[in-house]
């Protein structure tokens, strides 16, 4: 596991200051024709080995299951309950349109004024440099505030958040299970909240083709959950009992639970690709196939991807290895 091997110097709690030079990442997929040199990218290379060994991580482990809690993860779930109280504190405004509440620029403008601060309270003073290069990450996670939406490019960049923060160090292997079960699943419910409360556009949306309006990696993530469960198979994720008796312990059966909340009307019509997938025979499948999906949907389409951001920790240049 490369990735939560941290930097030199990282490990030790009065640590050298690490020889790394940060830097504030920046857009460097200008056109159709620079997507070879994301997909040949370290940064590719590592935000896939990155899903990848969460996917393994919580394979066939529910949210409820015993795991570490460390410090850092405390102080993340701290961060996202900030980010929900400001919620809390920047109710919707009248307007004539339906989405696209401009309340949601008045809550970004919060976190773009704090995420810095804010990404300092999570990492050690002796990482105090690596604070701008993260909070870009962070920063660009909740949604766009001047379209007012939030897609899998978002979700993506919180990913990368996280991904950075394991190449400094601050998590670790054994913070595995919380990154997804604690950090990301909190995460996930700020998400949802946000696009409730300001109504947000889907982001890129494919409609009713897309797997999701909003989210890609709880499905791959909780599919994961869900490999070699004595009971619950593809097909039933599509029964409202079963979700609603078991959503408290799957990612997976939780998006289907917001979907349905969401919207009306038949789930075959509404959600036509996951209702495709709840013919597929097995869960080892079904997360196969969305780790595949995920690549050809999400990280190979230039629409999602020229708004990724390469630095220090997530460089453009190509793999060393």
């Amino acid at each position: 596991l490369p990735l939560f091997l941290p930097l030199p110097g990282a490990s030790e709690e009065v640590a050298p200051p690490v020889q790394q030079c940060f830097m504030v990442p920046k857009k460097e997929i200008n056109m159709v024709s620079d997507m070879a040199k994301w997909k040949r990218s370290q940064a590719y290379a590592d935000y896939m080995g990155f899903i990848l060994t969460l996917n393994e991580g919580v394979r066939g482990k529910k949210l409820t299951c015993e795991y570490k809690v460390s410090e850092p993860i405390e102080k993340l779930v701290a961060l996202l309950n900030t980010l929900d109280r400001w919620i809390d504190e920047t109710p919707p405004v009248d307007q004539p349109s339906r989405f696209g509440n401009k309340a949601f620029r008045t809550w970004y403008a919060k976190l773009d004024q704090e995420a810095e601060k804010l990404v300092s309270a999570v990492i050690p003073k002796h990482l105090a440099d690596a604070a701008p290069e993260v909070a870009v990450y962070l920063k660009e996670s909740v949604g766009n505030s001047t379209r007012i939406d939030y897609g899998t490019g978002h979700e993506a960049a919180f990913a990368a958040f996280l991904c950075c923060l394991c190449k400094i160090g601050v998590l670790r292997v054994d913070d595995q299970m919380a990154i997804v079960f604690k950090v990301f699943n909190r995460y996930l419910e700020v998400m949802r909240k946000l696009q409730k409360t300001y109504r947000m556009e889907p982001a890129g949306s494919q409609g009713v083709w897309g797997l999701d309006d909003f989210q890609f990696l709880p499905f791959i993530w909780g599919s994961s959950q869900l490999i070699d469960h004595p009971s619950l198979e593809p097909r039933h994720f599509v029964d409202e009992k079963v979700v609603n008796e078991n959503h408290k312990d799957f990612m997976f059966l939780e998006c289907i639970l917001f979907i349905t909340e969401m919207k009306t009307g038949p789930f075959a019509e509404h959600s036509n690709q996951l209702w495709n997938i709840s013919a597929v025979p097995s869960w080892s499948k079904v997360n196969q196939g969305l780790i595949r999906m995920y690549k050809a949907e999400c990280l190979e389409k230039f629409p999602v991807i020229q708004h990724f951001k390469f630095g220090s920790l997530l460089p453009i240049q190509p793999v060393t290895s």
